[in-house]
């Protein structure tokens, strides 16, 4: 699973370029503000049609563009496959693999990928949504029923949402609240059957490589949770049973959310509660520890692919190891072979490339230029 070659048109600051990548390690160097975390994006694209920085497409586009494109040569299982994104305004985004038309979910099914960014260093800390967009971001890429599901809920939860805080102005919109709240509890039972398995796996695949992180000091041992509506009780238990507990839930609170106007019950409360040495690591780990809890999540959802797919996924780290001390630095170096990885990065380029045997591309002003270890 290798990016080949990348061309960009109009995309963020990008006017026109082209690059080639090597097949396994690219330091991508520049200074702040050049597009290097742009081209990253324009990679993640290629992995299921999305951005990972805005939900907006035009917000793709360069400001005085009516129009982006995307084109890719990517390596498969052997064989290569020409992906093309064109982004219009006012219209819907259109993704081509060999000159047939795709959705994101089917694009998602080829080419996966996994990023690591200086926020997911916080993740451990982070309020709840930061480790569901952990969950979310991985498990769409490995079943494609639940980007489509999550969409889904996304729709419902803000029709709902709307309900209960305008309802008060029109007592005939309560008609449709009781649909609302099915449809949301049908929804939230198949988004936390997959997060539940999701959050299992990553576990066990995390466990390990925390007790390699920390070989070298004092041992420890990450352990996760998957929380999730308080009355399930097996959230790998049989779709149905899990649908007819969250709705119990919900008529419990029923009333609680017409009071409040806010929508108490559904998988958008869900969190991965991670903790270490048997303490819960957003109240009790340090800074240290908990980068290298997040680290290992990630490093994680990289074997977790792997599993998958019998191919490791495109490695996307951005700008991470700067913020990381020269122990955590050589960890995930030497972590990463076996695949593609592109690394952004706005000093010792030369020194990473020079540990990895990696090649140097160099971003300025939305322009990429080639250079060597």
């Amino acid at each position: 699973m290798r990016l080949q070659h990348l061309t960009l048109r109009d995309f963020r600051n990008y006017r026109e370029a082209e690059t080639d990548f090597a097949p396994d390690i690219n330091v991508i160097s520049g200074e702040n503000a050049q597009g290097k975390t742009n081209l990253l994006e324009a990679v993640w694209m290629l992995s299921g049609g999305r951005s990972f920085r805005t939900r907006l497409d035009r917000e793709l586009i360069a400001l005085d563009r009516d129009s982006a494109e995307i084109e890719a040569a990517v390596q498969l299982a052997g064989r290569e496959q020409r992906i093309r994104i064109l982004l219009r305004r006012g219209q819907s985004k259109q993704i081509f693999c060999n000159g047939v038309r795709q959705t994101g979910c089917e694009l998602g099914e080829k080419l996966k990928a996994v990023l690591f960014s200086p926020d997911d260093l916080n993740l451990i800390r982070d309020g709840a949504g930061a480790r569901r967009r952990l969950m979310d971001l991985a498990i769409g890429q490995l079943r494609p029923g639940y980007a489509a599901a999550l969409s889904d809920y996304r729709r419902v939860y803000e029709n709902k949402s709307r309900l209960l805080r305008d309802y008060r102005n029109d007592s005939a919109m309560l008609g449709t609240l009781d649909t609302f709240s099915e449809a949301l509890a049908r929804l939230s039972a198949r988004l936390i059957r997959y997060r539940a398995s999701f959050a299992r796996r990553l576990g066990d695949c995390a466990a390990p490589i925390h007790r390699a992180f920390t070989a070298g000091g004092t041992p420890e041992t990450l352990e996760l949770r998957y929380a999730t509506v308080s009355t399930v009780t097996d959230p790998t238990a049989s779709e149905t049973r899990i649908y007819e507990e969250v709705l119990a839930h919900q008529r419990a609170h029923r009333e609680a959310e017409l009071a409040t106007g806010t929508c108490l019950t559904g998988a958008h409360k869900d969190d991965l509660e991670i903790s270490l040495n048997g303490r819960p690591a957003r109240a009790y780990a340090s800074q240290g520890q908990t980068r290298t809890a997040a680290l290992s999540l990630k490093l994680a959802e990289r074997e977790i692919i792997l599993q998958e797919t019998g191919e490791y996924p495109i490695l996307l780290l951005d700008d991470v190891l700067s913020e990381l001390d020269s122990r955590r630095q050589a960890f995930v170096l030497n972590r990463i072979g076996g695949g593609q990885t592109l690394i952004t990065c706005c000093e010792d380029a030369q020194l990473i490339a020079g540990r990895t045997g990696g090649r140097v591309l160099t971003v300025k002003d939305g322009v990429i230029s080639k250079g060597s270890a």
